[in-house]
């Protein structure tokens, strides 16, 4: 990951660089020995990747939202993001779908899109679902979308975060995307997956996990996503994890 990105990660979310006390009782070389001192070290599943178990799933996310929606973009950036560095890349699957409270309808056999926040979010929404199309790998436009989100503009960002963040895309097959049929048939996917969530979705972010929604789940994911996954994802018994942190804000995560 570019440092850029962790510097970022570092000031949206401080202390998380530091050593706890807890792990200051145990010598570095000896973190990653074994799940029980690791755990009591640390806590910290990504300074002990290895310790995972072949087979373990991992936790499935699932995250409908909006590309200018101001509480999918916090939650994006200072959750979703940083929970994604964080964790060995065994412990998350994110599936990423922009739609949320838009409508679609067909005009003349072509999809035609409102949203929310305008026609600059049904761009941002496009651009964003061009661009993991492109990719295909999410590993690759994660960081883009990110890039995005947590700039000051979704819409006119795309080549400056290519560039940083994935400079062996064609920003030019993701505009052709946008501008072409391609795009409009994706955003009509996205439109179907968001209208058969079960329960409906009330509010963006939207927040699903391994297939389920609840308000528990939501709630745990808006006031600390990764303890969330840490909690799901448990490599054996012997894996301890703290108490969930005070809630947010009602309403921080949401729109």
């Amino acid at each position: 990951m570019a440092p850029a990105a962790l510097l970022l990660l570092l000031l949206l979310a401080p202390g998380l660089g530091a050593a706890s006390s807890a792990c200051d009782r145990h010598p570095a070389q000896l973190w990653c020995r074994s799940p029980d001192i690791a755990a009591a070290a640390c806590k910290a599943p990504s300074r002990c990747a290895h310790l995972s178990r072949p087979g373990d799933a991992p936790v499935e996310l699932g995250l409908f939202y909006e590309s200018l929606c101001p509480a999918c973009r916090r939650f994006l950036v200072q959750q979703l993001f940083t929970t994604w560095l964080l964790l060995p890349a065994e412990a998350l699957s994110i599936t990423l779908v922009p739609y949320g409270n838009a409508q679609e309808r067909n005009e003349s056999g072509k999809w035609e899109f409102q949203c929310q926040h305008g026609p600059e979010e049904c761009l941002g929404n496009m651009i964003e679902t061009c661009l993991m199309h492109e990719a295909k790998n999410f590993s690759t436009y994660f960081p883009v979308i990110f890039c995005l989100e947590s700039g000051s503009s979704v819409t006119k960002n795309l080549e400056a975060c290519l560039q940083v963040y994935a400079p062996q895309l064609d920003g030019a097959r993701i505009a052709a995307c946008v501008q072409g049929d391609t795009g409009a048939a994706l955003m009509h996917r996205n439109a179907q997956r968001t209208e058969a969530l079960d329960p409906p979705h009330q509010y963006v972010p939207w927040v699903v996990v391994n297939g389920k929604h609840t308000d528990e789940l939501q709630a745990q994911a808006e006031a600390s996503l990764l303890g969330l996954i840490c909690r799901l994802y448990q490599v054996g018994s012997r894996w301890e994890w703290g108490p969930v942190p005070a809630p947010v804000p009602p309403g921080l995560y949401r729109s």
